[in-house]
């Protein structure tokens, strides 16, 4: 089946996290707690929490672009912690760490900024011991997924699952190699991703007043 025909997948994130938590369901967790990426991932996670009867909560890492192309991810960063590169994205991309320090310097601070929002109207759910899924919309590179998966491993969950409705299936088989996830589960994992948005009807950017108002019905 052609790439495109197979678009369009989802109608929007909220639908996308009902078919996920479908997915997850039927299993037995320990002290299950679910994680969304922000901003996209917590309208999925939202609905994968509730259909779970898990407690909800927001994990942040923030994506360093390439020179002149935002878009292009070459490393991530998370509130707190060391820089997570793609060494191979930096060499296609012709750049280097020393480069990009001051980009880094600027995404770890609105991490910093976001994550302290959202404290402000839902206090951290502790994982150490317990199951972690960790919800994104989707998994292209992987770069920011990586930064926010590794700043969970060490809060000492039991497992940790990333879980996403849409993603590609080499960088899946990547996190699940090098044990960055004890498992990654996928809705949907071609092997030529395009772009996540066209595989959803509805992909408006997620705002960090809908991410506050997800965790404040949640509490």
């Amino acid at each position: 089946m052609a790439v495109g025909r197979r678009r369009r997948v989802f109608a929007d994130r909220a639908e996308a996290g009902e078919r996920l938590g479908a997915q997850l369901g039927g299993r037995t967790w320990t002290d299950l707690v679910v994680l969304g990426l922000a901003r996209g991932g917590v309208p999925v996670a939202a609905m994968v929490a509730a259909t779970l009867g898990a407690p909800l909560d927001v994990a942040v890492a923030r994506k360093i672009g390439a020179p002149g192309r935002p878009e292009w991810g070459v490393g991530a960063v998370t509130a707190e912690g060391p820089v997570g590169w793609d060494v191979a994205a930096l060499r296609r991309a012709r750049s280097s760490t020393a480069e990009l320090a001051g980009e880094a310097a600027h995404q770890q601070a609105e991490a910093g900024r976001q994550l302290r929002r959202y404290r402000e109207v839902a206090a951290a759910v502790p994982v150490a011991g317990r199951d972690v899924v960790l919800v994104d919309d989707g998994l292209a590179t992987g770069v920011t997924a990586r930064a926010a998966l590794a700043r969970l491993r060490g809060a000492g969950p039991r497992l940790v699952v990333l879980a996403v409705p849409v993603g590609r299936a080499g960088t899946a088989a990547a996190l699940r190699a090098d044990g960055a996830a004890d498992e990654v589960v996928l809705v949907t994992a071609p092997s030529v991703l395009g772009a996540v948005s066209c595989w959803y009807r509805d992909f408006d950017q997620t705002s960090d007043a809908e991410v506050l108002a997800a965790l404040a019905a949640s509490r």
